[in-house]
């Protein structure tokens, strides 16, 4: 009697169809990733997404309230293209709808002329009305200006202040962290000491202390440097000895003294050989203390000291917010910011949480059976 042939083995998955198999079965992570994806995509597309340019003032409608969409004429005709209403200022900062002007909302309108992306000229916006007329999908703020442009220019400022003191303040703190716990000795007194003196000192006296260093009438563009410069430069200190931590084991292992026995460079060792060692913690790292960076720039623009108008960030937006009278009367001020900036912090939390699951050596060794 032939024998059943025997059943063929499955192939075994690579490490990145693990990673994306872990990482579907977080629905918060990947919603976090994508809702990233969604905020730096209009971020960089800011000026063309916005209907008017950052700095664009209307004297004639501080504080004016969000203006919604029509359909219906006052007549009670139904109109093929939504359009908002024309207003009438009345008595301390109200406004009066005025049902005699209607403006079509239009769709790649010409308005203030920009750079996408800094590079490519253009004129044309997403969408906006003819004026007179005037579109508020989030209100206007003390002096006239569009809620909704603001929010995407300062989306600009800060969301990318994050990523970049984060690429700054990781680069010193993987290579200062695996050289200490490589070498030891004197080199790695000399780096942790240094590290405790810094972790030493309260982040929010120091981050006061270095911004005075810089002149307060800095142009934005240098303010924003100085910024990054300034959360890079406290943040490193804390991945440092974690990663010196991880590079006291990591140097013992069999991959590592192969390497050194065929004569390779300590520099080699620690870039090519034990550093990448170090990528899952350092991914899901990075992913969690983007917020703070966030928030650093936020604090630092609500204490006045950080981004000043006429730019636009999500910490100077709350700056005109803070007033009881604003609070009371005019909250979109508050909410546009407010809601960015704790959207953000949720997309990143979230998404580093499953990052950390799907990194999670456990959970992927499961995956493998």
């Amino acid at each position: 009697m032939a024998e059943p042939f025997a059943p063929r083995p499955r192939p075994g998955r690579s490490p990145t169809q693990l990673f994306w198999r872990q990482l579907r079965r977080s629905p918060l992570g990947l919603a976090g990733g994508a809702l990233l994806v969604l905020l730096y995509g209009m971020a960089l597309l800011a000026p063309f997404l916005a209907p008017y340019a950052e700095s664009d003032i209307d004297r004639e409608r501080f504080f004016h309230p969000p203006t919604p969409l029509h359909f219906r004429g006052p007549e009670g005709h139904w109109h093929a293209l939504p359009f908002v209403y024309g207003s009438r200022s009345g008595a301390d900062q109200t406004y009066e709808v005025d049902r005699s002007k209607l403006y079509p909302l239009r769709l790649f309108v010409k308005g203030a002329r920009y750079r996408l992306l800094g590079l490519v000229p253009s004129d044309r916006h997403l969408f906006g009305v003819e004026p007179p007329g005037r579109i508020y999908i989030m209100g206007a703020d003390d002096i006239g200006r569009d809620v909704w442009t603001r929010l995407l220019f300062g989306s600009q400022v800060s969301l990318t202040v994050g990523l970049v003191g984060i690429l700054i303040s990781f680069t010193f703190g993987l290579l200062l962290g695996g050289v200490s716990g490589y070498f030891g000795g004197w080199v790695d007194v000399i780096i942790m000491r240094g590290t405790e003196l810094l972790l030493s000192i309260p982040g929010l006296y120091l981050i006061v202390a270095l911004r005075g260093v810089f002149p307060l009438d800095l142009p934005s563009q240098q303010t924003y440097l100085a910024i990054v410069a300034i959360l890079a430069f406290i943040g490193w200190a804390g991945l440092a000895r974690v990663i010196r931590g991880m590079v006291l084991s990591l140097k013992e292992a069999e991959y590592v003294l192969a390497a050194e026995a065929l004569g390779a460079s300590n520099l080699r060792i620690i870039v090519r050989h034990i550093l990448p060692n170090t990528v899952s913690f350092t991914i899901v790292a990075a992913t969690v203390a983007v917020p703070g960076y966030i928030l650093g720039e936020v604090f630092l623009s609500f204490l006045g000291v950080g981004v000043q108008p006429p730019a636009a960030s999500w910490g100077n937006m709350l700056i005109a917010a803070r007033s009881q009278r604003v609070l009371t009367s005019f909250p979109w001020m508050l909410l546009a910011p407010g809601g960015a900036i704790f959207v953000t912090v949720m997309a990143f939390n979230f998404f580093g949480d499953g990052l950390r699951d799907a990194l999670d050596p456990r959970r992927t060794a499961a995956g493998r059976t």
